[in-house]
This record gives structure tokens, sequence and C-alpha cells, in this order.
């Protein structure tokens, strides 16, 4: 009887301390997003997306043997370096083993150099494009889920000499960003023998862009891109150029693309088009269908990405059968191209499973993940057009 009491409570022991370990195993991942600023009608959607991976994956319970995963925010207000990096820095002190982030490619930049290297932390971006995070010393902890603005500025480049333009005023959002885009965008017309008759850049936040449509306007040109921020000056830009009449159809790279834009212009901006990071096929479908029951729009710009960027994060984590960034960074490549079997939004589970089981995994998301070296990705673009006050997918490059 002593035995049979001793051998119950050494095992009711080691059933509690498994438990134990179980629940003080937490992994954490931080979100730095404009939740102010100039997309902040974007980024709630994209935190909801990168939620949706968490819980799904903590559901599970089989994330290293049963680890939790838990979110905590911060705001990058998309254009506010101070901002991005104190709140990068504080979720660092609150312990977090991965940055999703940031949105913006010039507070992305400033945070991977002030926090993320200087901290051995991996930091996975859904939105940051800019061709100059390509060659942006990383030291392999810099990853991002959306291609670079060097290929959007080809596709757009396709798609105006598609459309017969053969003339453009190009104006951009006055950072990393929108300085990207525009080189990209101007040298890729040029290339395909376009004219762009204008570059200009303005200021986000202003009350007045008469002055910068009155230049665009002098240049001249077929069709005014606005490579800027839907939320702030972008809007800002076409709103002025309409009323003074100086164009009715405008070119919209990805930071113009969100349903703001259109409810906040109206019908004089039917017509106009553009491009956003997207793809097709059975992971997005899956993915809007489960974004849709969690209350949040699995459409909008940026969200299939922040949910591809925090399932990557934790499946890495399981391959490396560690939290430890030092020890998954390495892993992040591994889940998410060939071979393997392809996994999609909803399949998370059945992906640590594998992991655990030592098989390989092609981790495809929601947004057909396929990373090349150093962490860019490949990407497709979706094209828009406004039609009727709502942007429209009208195929894909």
């Amino acid at each position: 009887m002593k035995k049979m009491l001793l051998a119950s409570t050494a095992a009711a022991l080691v059933a509690t301390s498994a438990l134990a370990d179980a629940h003080a195993k937490e992994v954490k991942l931080g979100i730095v997003f404009g939740f102010t600023g100039p997309i902040e009608s974007l980024t709630g959607p994209m935190a909801s997306g990168a939620e949706m991976a968490m819980k799904e994956i903590s559901d599970s319970g089989l994330l290293l043997d049963g680890a939790t995963v838990t979110s905590t925010r911060a705001d990058s207000g998309c254009i506010d370096n101070a901002l991005a990096v104190s709140g990068a820095e504080r979720l660092i002190a609150e312990g977090v083993n991965g940055l999703i982030g940031a949105d913006c490619s010039g507070v992305t930049g400033a945070v991977l150099q002030n926090v993320a290297i200087p901290n051995g932390m991996v930091l996975i971006s859904p939105s940051a494009t800019s061709p100059g995070l390509t060659t942006m010393e990383d030291n392999g902890l810099f990853f991002r889920t959306s291609p670079s603005d060097a290929r959007e500025g080809e596709v757009m480049a396709e798609i105006l000499q598609e459309r017969g333009v053969e003339s453009i005023a190009l104006t951009y959002t006055n950072n990393d960003y929108g300085k990207g885009l525009a080189d990209a965008i101007e040298s890729s017309f040029k290339a395909v023998g376009g004219e762009v008759t204008i570059v200009a850049a303005h200021e986000d936040g202003k009350a007045d862009y008469s002055a910068e449509v009155g230049a665009l306007a002098s240049a001249g040109g077929d069709l005014l891109v606005v490579a800027g921020y839907l939320d702030q000056g972008g809007a800002g830009i076409i709103k002025s150029a309409l009323d003074a009449g100086a164009w009715d159809t405008f070119g919209l790279p990805g930071g113009m693309i969100g349903e703001n834009l259109p409810k906040n212009i109206g019908p004089d901006l039917d017509g106009s088009y553009g491009q956003i990071a997207g793809s097709e096929g059975p992971g997005i479908e899956t993915f809007t269908k489960m974004a849709e029951e969690g209350g949040f729009d699995g459409t909008s710009p940026y969200t299939p990405e922040s949910y591809d960027a925090a399932a990557l994060f934790l499946l890495a984590m399981q391959a490396a059968g560690s939290m430890d960034p030092a020890e998954y960074k390495d892993q992040i490549l591994e889940v998410a191209n060939a071979p393997g079997t392809k996994i999609y939004p909803g399949e998370l589970a059945k992906a640590l499973e594998l992991i655990k089981n030592g098989e390989d995994i092609d981790y495809v998301g929601a947004s057909s993940v396929e990373l090349i070296g150093p962490g860019e990705s490949a990407g497709t673009y979706r094209m828009i057009e406004v039609r009727d006050g709502k942007n429209e997918t009208i195929g894909f490059k």
C-alpha cells in the first residue's frame, strides 16, 4: 500500500512538474505597427492577422511541447523613428522573443539598426518594402514577407505600358519608402520607353498641397503617380489635383491601396489603378474566410503577410527547438521554402506536428511565401482598379 502511495505521489509530482514547465514556457511576440499615422487604417487588420496565427498555434498546444503564445503591441507611428525605436525597446524590456514589424520602411530600418541588431533580435516585417533594406547589414536578423519596391517599380511600369500611358508625373512621400519606390518606378518606366516629366517630393501632414500640385501640373503627363500614404499626404495630393482639374486618373502604388482612399475621395477616384503585394490561390482564399470568422478583413493590405510573419517565427522556433533568436533565426528560410509538405492557413498545428516528427515543411501561408536570400520575399502583386468606390482586384503579376 505504501509503495502504491509513493508511486502515485511520484507520478503526480512528475505530471505537476510537466504542467508547470509547459505553463512557464511562454513565447512573446511584439508587434510594432503604425497604429497612429499615415497608414493607421491598415494596421488594425494587420495586427489581427498576426495575432490570429499566434492564437492558432497557442491553441494547438504543440509548440515546444506546450508553450503558449502571447502578443504585445507598440506604435511605430509609421514615420516616427523615435516612437518606433522606443516602442521596440519597451518590447525588448518586456522579454519578447521576436519582433513583427515594423510596418513602414524608414521606421523598420531604425528599429533594425537601433534595437534588433544590438539585442540580437529577429525582425520580420510584413510591409516594409524599401529596396534599401535589402543591402542593409542585418546579421541575418531581418526578413520580410512582402516583396521589395524594386520589383514593384517593374510591375508598375509594365501596367502603365499595357494601358498605353506614355508619360507620367511622379510625386513621393519624402522618406526612405517614398524615395526608394519613386526611384524604382522612374527607372523602370524609362526602361520601357516611358517619359517621366517630373519627380517631386511631398511632405505628410500638410493642410494644403496646391503648390505641389501646381508644380506637377506644369510639368504635365498622361497620369499622376502618387507614391505616398493613403491616410495623409497621398490623399491630400489627389484631392488637390482633382480640385485643380489637373488630373482625373491616378497611379496608385502599394502605400495608396486601402479602402479608406476611395471612401474619402469619393466617385472621382473611379478609374484610378495600381498594385499592391498580394497573391491568389487556396492560401489567400482560406485566410480570407478565417479572417471573416475572426471579425476582420483578411483582404486588407499586408494582413495576409502579417499572419505569415507570425507563423514563420513560431514554426522556426519549433524547428530549432528553441525560442532563442540566435538559435531559430537560421530555421526561418528552412520552414519557408521547399522541399516539404505545403502548409496553408489553418494548418499550423499540422506543421508543428510534422516538424516535431523530423519532417520538412514548405510554408506557403496566406501570401504564397517564398523567401530568397537574404530573407527577401520573391512576392507577387495584386492589380487594383477603383470601381464604384471600391478597390477591385483585376489580376495578378
